[in-house]
């Protein structure tokens, strides 16, 4: 299914989403990539959903990516006495581990690990850091704080560290459990939160066993202080702006989801920005003017994807929202500043024959009448490459691994094409004007680059480049090389 966009729309399911029919319509309406928030639902619930959007794929031939967000640790405070209480400014207030109810002088932390890593000074967020509190003495079963911005507290509300990087895994049992369910199941990204280490990406990696590519969420400070570290690491990031903005100032998140998604773009890494992007369509047909000019921020940027959340999986307009996600993509691209402004921030991490190759690609496709660049991509590497370029013209990935076509419904521009296994470059030149004119990409007139590896079928062998006419000689020339 041609899109007239080139970033990608990621739609979360849920209650709101569940169905055939929204599933569809989401997929007809623009929605790329499902997202399976591994936080709500049972695995029957996930299954269900998995199923789904599989018979939609095979219903509209259209290759489409399940990305399964891992819910992570969980940080949350024990319940009180008498219900919801207010903590003042000022006031003094206790964490411990003693499982007693709390009141307003202290609460139940069950969680060693966040004491052991505290200091004096540390800051500690409640309920989505509507709550900070200062620690002015802590040991390894308790921490005295003072109130520095008060509110209610309540019953298991979450709790933020910001200030320490500490000593905890990314993966719960739960978290482990889900991996290996949603991996069998078929999944093709594992979105990995809580990360604040490289260690912590190849921990998941390790348990996926190659099964799907892993996607850290940037969410923590530890994970913006390490980020080139997991960057090598991971197969994408997702820049969670949500508990970014709750354990930094909020001012500091838009300058680091600049600096992430063009470190990300270097590196040939599909990014999201995700969270709150048209957080009022949850409840009303019409986003407001910020929320779209957050969402056309992105796109200018030159981030992969961006991300609905609750708008998708519990909103009363899914379909509207998706709608006008792609709505907004189409005119920030139709705009002729956006080609300029992606140009200007173009850089590359490699200096690969694949990166000189591709390059020349694009330079090609500017500079003369070429309608598309076609490119041959087993493992997806050649296509990311493509695709890091952002080329003024449309890329059209052409695999034989299906896995790989899924995972690509991530990147920029890509339009996936399923194709035999390739043995010669003729044969792979004629599928390519075949795809690109079947497509609507070009017409018998036009030209399309074609760039593709030799021999096939082996992963890093990015090696020639072709100006192939679209005409009926060539489709129709059978000799051989």
């Amino acid at each position: 299914m041609r899109r007239l966009r080139n970033v990608k729309i990621v739609a979360t399911l849920g209650p709101a989403s569940e169905t055939y029919e929204t599933i569809r319509a989401l997929h007809e309406a623009g929605a790329d990539v499902f997202r399976l928030n591994m936080s709500h639902g049972s695995h029957d619930d996930i299954r269900a959903k998995h199923a789904i959007i599989r018979q939609v794929e095979a219903d509209l031939d259209s290759p489409i990516a399940i990305l399964a967000d891992l819910q992570g640790p969980k940080l949350r405070v024990g319940t009180f006495a008498e219900g919801p209480l207010q903590l003042q400014d000022g006031a003094a207030f206790r964490f411990d581990l003693d499982p007693a109810p709390g009141d307003a002088t202290r609460v139940c932390l069950p969680h060693p690990e966040i004491f052991a890593a505290l200091e004096p000074g540390a800051s500690l967020l409640v309920n989505d850091g509507k709550i900070r509190l200062k620690v002015e003495s802590c040991g390894a079963d308790f921490a005295d704080c003072t109130v520095i911005a008060g509110g209610e507290i309540s019953n298991r509300k979450g709790v933020n560290v910001p200030d320490v990087l500490l000593p905890l895994a990314a993966l719960s049992e739960k978290d482990r459990a889900d991996l290996d369910f949603v991996c069998e199941l078929g999944v093709d990204w594992l979105a990995l939160s809580f990360v604040q280490r490289a260690a912590d990406v190849e921990e998941a990696r390790a348990l996926a066993r190659g099964r799907a590519a892993i996607l850290a969420k940037i969410e923590k400070p530890a994970a913006v202080d390490n980020f080139d570290d997991i960057l090598s690491h991971a197969d994408g990031i997702m820049v969670a702006r949500g508990d970014l903005g709750v354990e930094l100032p909020v001012q500091k998140v838009p300058p680091i989801q600049k600096r992430l998604i063009r470190q990300c773009r270097a590196a040939a890494k599909p990014v999201i920005v995700a969270t709150q992007m048209l957080e009022s369509m949850i409840e009303s047909p019409m986003p407001t003017r910020a929320e779209v000019s957050d969402v056309a921020a992105a796109i200018y940027e030159g981030t992969d994807a961006i991300m609905l959340s609750a708008e998708s999986a519990a909103g009363h307009y899914p379909v509207e929202a998706v709608r006008t996600m792609d709505k907004v993509a189409i005119e920030v691209e139709d705009d002729p500043n956006y080609p300029a402004i992606l140009a200007a921030s173009r850089r590359t991490d490699g200096h690969s024959i694949a990166d000189a190759i591709v390059a020349a690609g694009r330079e090609i496709a500017e500079t003369t009448e070429i309608e598309a660049i076609c490119c041959f991509t087993q493992s997806g590497t050649t296509a990311l490459l493509t695709a890091r370029e952002r080329p003024r013209v449309p890329i059209i990935a052409m695999t034989s691994v299906l896995g790989t076509a899924r995972r690509l419904c991530l990147s920029w521009g890509c339009n996936c094409v399923m194709t035999g296994e390739q043995e010669r470059f003729r044969g792979a030149v004629i599928s390519a004007v075949r795809a690109a004119r079947d497509g609507g990409f070009a017409t018998a007139s036009d030209q399309i680059v074609v760039i593709a590896g030799v021999p096939f079928n082996k992963q890093g062998t990015t090696n020639i480049l072709r100006i192939a006419p679209c005409d009926e000689r060539l489709i129709s020339n059978t000799d051989p090389e």
